[in-house]
């Protein structure tokens, strides 16, 4: 397909699917042609506000429409392998919110359903295209931070006032927007993990998932690499502001996360620090969507606002990124991150991790199936230039 196409998206699942409905409807190479919800009043609701006539509340039906090119999943976690597995076998594109899945049995079986359909899949993981993440990939690509020595992220999320599903989940089960960073910045590969269980939740959520631990931390050996990184994630009884954060560790520079919401993020270079305002992104997308990496359609609308803008302010400007990267897959014109694979081992590790943390910390290695050829970006120390940021000057190169 070339690039001048216009695809014809359906996105399945409208609480927060309904964030990319006016992405779409903008995007040059997006026709918004179909939405799905299994409530009758809750897809007419978001039909009529936006305009979009054509409105399913059966998937399956859905998948039948023979006009839809791409289906943007964004339903129950529980429910991502059946769609997505589903969508592929009647042949459409997939984007699907995240975890890939809550099984490495699941898993596979999206792996498997890519290789054997050759359709794009990709996981919408918002972290790796924030405006933090793209800020710390610029300058760790452009040699500024120097070899990367350590990678530090987390996850808090109190999620009372969610579905009820989410309770007594492991914490690591939904762990992917602080697994993808560490992963995603050099482009590296999980080799195994190690993990510690730590407090316990409320007695009425232990026995849905088996679960007992308020808290899991991991710690990730990357694959053919003499680097790890530090995960920690949290759902229930741990007070502390909402953060989805990560730290990178260079030889030259470091950047961590700001502690609180109205907080700075900090760059390092040696022991000199700086707070910084990281700049957006929005002109590496089409005109037509640059006014979303700043503004969503949920904010400032009261009652309407998500979740996700209430915690989080809105994934830093990713939703218009995702939307135009999953586009640009299918038109073989950009990839398509995190791919089948790739989102395999993110979501992999998560879920190993709680098994090694039910184990006491066992090392538990990420299937072969997960990990492909890819070589990572590698920048080395250099030798012979102790302190490392001997002779730079500026703390955030310009």
């Amino acid at each position: 397909m070339a690039i001048q196409d216009v695809y014809r998206v359906g996105i399945v699942g409208l609480e927060f699917g309904a964030e990319f409905i006016p992405i779409y409807q903008r995007h040059p190479n997006a026709e918004m042609y179909a939405i799905c919800q299994r409530t009758q009043s809750k897809l007419d609701e978001v039909g009529d506000r936006y305009g979009v006539e054509v409105r399913y509340t059966d998937y399956d039906r859905m998948l039948a429409d023979p006009s839809i090119d791409i289906i943007h999943i964004n339903t129950p976690l529980q429910f991502h392998a059946d769609h997505v597995v589903a969508a592929l076998k009647a042949g459409k594109h997939v984007g699907c919110t995240i975890p890939m899945a809550i099984s490495v049995e699941d898993c596979k079986r999206i792996v498997d359903a890519q290789r054997r359909t050759g359709l794009t899949y990709m996981m919408m993981e918002t972290t790796v295209y924030s405006r933090e993440f793209l800020f710390v990939q610029d300058l760790y690509r452009s040699g500024a931070l120097g070899k990367l020595q350590f990678l530090r992220a987390s996850h808090h999320q109190d999620m009372t006032g969610w579905p009820s599903y989410w309770d007594g989940m492991p914490p690591m089960y939904n762990a992917t927007h602080a697994i993808s960073p560490t992963l995603a910045l050099g482009r590296h590969q999980a080799e195994y993990v190690q993990a510690l269980g730590s407090g316990s939740v409320f007695e009425r959520m232990k026995s849905a998932y088996g679960s007992p631990f308020a808290i899991e931390s991991t710690h990730i050996k990357f694959l053919d690499a003499d680097l790890g990184a530090e995960v920690t994630r949290h759902l229930w009884a741990v007070a502390r502001e909402y953060r989805e954060s990560f730290d990178a560790y260079g030889a030259i520079r470091s950047f961590e996360w700001s502690q609180t919401e109205d907080g700075a993020h900090v760059v390092y270079l040696g022991e000199r620090a700086e707070r910084v305002e990281v700049p957006d992104f929005a002109s590496r997308l089409p005109a037509e969507i640059q006014s979303f990496t700043t503004a969503g359609v949920y904010t400032d609308e009261g009652e309407l606002e998500h979740r996700s803008f209430v915690q989080g302010g809105g994934h830093g400007g990713s939703h218009p990124h995702l939307a135009h990267a999953l586009l640009m897959a299918v038109a073989g014109e950009g990839e398509a991150f995190p791919n089948a694979v790739q989102a395999a081992n993110i979501t992999c590790a998560g879920i190993l991790s709680h098994e090694s943390a039910v184990n006491g910390g066992q090392k538990t290695y990420l299937p072969e199936w997960t990990l492909s050829d890819q070589k990572p970006f590698d920048v080395s120390l250099e030798e012979g230039r102790e302190p490392a940021w001997e002779g730079e000057t500026e703390v955030v190169p310009s």
